[in-house]
């Protein structure tokens, strides 16, 4: 036993050093999140907001989940003045559906974005061709995605949350799971997030490289847009949502990011692989963040997210095999309570799914045991660059 133990104290020490550090870190981030604002709750329109705002909706072979956001839309009030959906020439009959829809509603209309210039990517060129085909009158835009379920009440209530306070408003949604495996794996996907960013609420960033955004439902003042040149800074980013906020931030720019999951629900992949491979390919955040920010990120990452609960498990039979040393411990205590944080964070998140059927809930609670695999998913996206986003090829 002694010579392992000499080849494990020093091991256990260096895992206790780091993991005591990053947990601080994580504390000191988390400690916050006590203060943070309430959901958003719905809103009525008042005369004040009439046309206030302009809605852009890119669309790209949309049509299999398009009809709730079309419903949801066409019950927002006369604050909207226009909702321009941005066809990137869809052929699955995206385009039909849009058009069947403005039929009755003329605050709706189709347009087709031009090709893809070079350096771009479809999501942020398509909001920046809407942006610039927007009445001058409106003084807001609103990004919002065609997998979203806009609820009645939801423009009025960013308009009211916006103006006091902010000049950029994004908003988290209630997420929609189907699957047994997206119950397993989109949970942990989006600890990750909570993890290295402010939690939705938080009012006080400490650096602009932690501010964050939710492009589903991204509400922005129109000079601000025009001062920033569109969506132009967010060009070639795989997660322009974040890469917007935090340029906008670095530059003074007033950026919150809310809980809106009373107003906004979202269905974003259909199953497990897509989940995988489609929402996995963009949480590294690496578009948005220095090479140093985002690999710290992932170290940090790793030892509060990835390893507590493989360390518990091996330090547990470690110490049942007769080793005590006192790092040994300490490091045991230390991973024990990463594990309860990490089931705290699940408790924080609870409402924001829609939850249909009792087994669901039971597999939510067990998304932390897919965490390494979370993680692992989150690096394997650092070293990447993705070929292929929502149909189109890079």
């Amino acid at each position: 036993m002694l010579p392992l133990t000499s080849i494990l104290l020093p091991l256990v020490f260096c895992l206790l050093l780091c993991q005591g550090t990053a947990t601080l870190i994580l504390l000191s981030r988390l400690m916050r999140g006590a203060t943070r604002e309430p959901p958003l709750k719905a809103s009525q329109a008042s005369p004040d907001l009439l046309g206030k705002v302009s809605i852009i909706v890119p669309t790209l072979n949309e049509r299999d989940r398009l009809g709730p956001c079309l419903v949801g839309l066409g019950k927002q009030g006369y604050e909207v003045r226009e909702i321009l959906f941005i066809d990137s020439y869809s052929q699955d009959g995206t385009i039909d559906l849009i058009q069947e829809v403005a039929k009755d509603d003329p605050r709706f209309r189709l347009m087709h974005d031009a090709p893809l210039p070079s350096g771009w990517v479809g999501r942020p060129w398509a909001l920046h061709s809407g942006f610039l085909a927007t009445s001058p009158a409106s003084e807001w835009v609103l990004g919002i995605d065609a997998d979203t379920q806009p609820q009645i009440g939801l423009i009025p209530s960013l308009l009211k949350a916006a103006a006091p306070d902010y000049d950029l408003l994004s908003i988290s949604p209630r997420f929609i799971l189907e699957e047994a495996g997206e119950w397993l794996l989109q949970p942990a996907l989006l600890m990750t997030l909570l993890y290295r960013c402010n939690a939705a609420g938080v009012k006080n960033y400490r650096s602009p490289d932690q501010v964050m955004a939710n492009g589903q439902c991204f509400l922005s003042r129109r000079t601000v847009l025009e001062a920033l040149g569109g969506y132009s800074v967010a060009a070639g980013s795989f997660c322009d949502d974040v890469t917007l906020a935090r340029y906008a931030a670095n530059l003074g720019y007033r950026v919150g990011f809310l809980d809106g999951s009373p107003l906004l629900k979202v269905r974003m992949y259909n199953g497990v692989k897509d989940t995988w491979s489609g929402w996995g390919r963009s949480l590294d955040l690496k578009d948005a963040s220095s090479r140093a920010t985002l690999w710290a990120d992932l170290v940090s990452l790793t030892l509060v997210q990835g390893l507590p609960l493989v360390v518990l498990v091996l330090l547990t039979g470690a110490l049942a095999m007769g080793y005590s040393f006192l790092s040994l411990k300490l490091a045991w205590g230390l991973n024990l309570f990463l594990v309860i944080i990490r089931f705290a964070l699940l408790v924080a998140i609870y409402p924001s799914y829609v939850r249909s059927q009792k087994w669901q809930e039971w597999l939510f609670w067990f998304s932390p045991l897919l965490d390494p695999i979370a993680v692992g998913r989150i690096f394997l996206s650092a070293l990447t660059k993705p070929k292929q986003w929502r149909g189109r090829m890079y």
